[in-house]
């Protein structure tokens, strides 16, 4: 008599190819100092803090050096978290 196999089925994490978390963090910018490296500097810690620190460095590294202006900027920092 053949017995049925199955193999035990475990958990896998999914990371996005580029590197993006699969999920934004919440991150509370709405009525923070509106300045451009404080912003991103509370994004870049809600990133830390729930261990995209890949994606904190690229993000800074976007919003310093890719922007041309604030709008940009705040634009690369919405790719990586949810603002409320």
């Amino acid at each position: 008599m053949e017995k049925d196999y199955q193999p035990r089925m475990t958990k896998v994490k999914y990371v996005k190819p580029d590197g993006a978390p699969k999920e934004k963090p919440k991150c509370k910018l709405v009525g923070k100092n509106g300045n451009i490296f404080n912003l991103t500097a509370i994004a870049a810690k809600a990133l830390k803090k729930v261990g995209q620190h890949k994606a904190a460095k690229e993000m800074t590294g976007k919003v310093f050096h890719g922007a041309k202006n604030y709008d940009e900027a705040l634009c690369i920092i919405m790719e990586y978290v949810d603002a409320s």
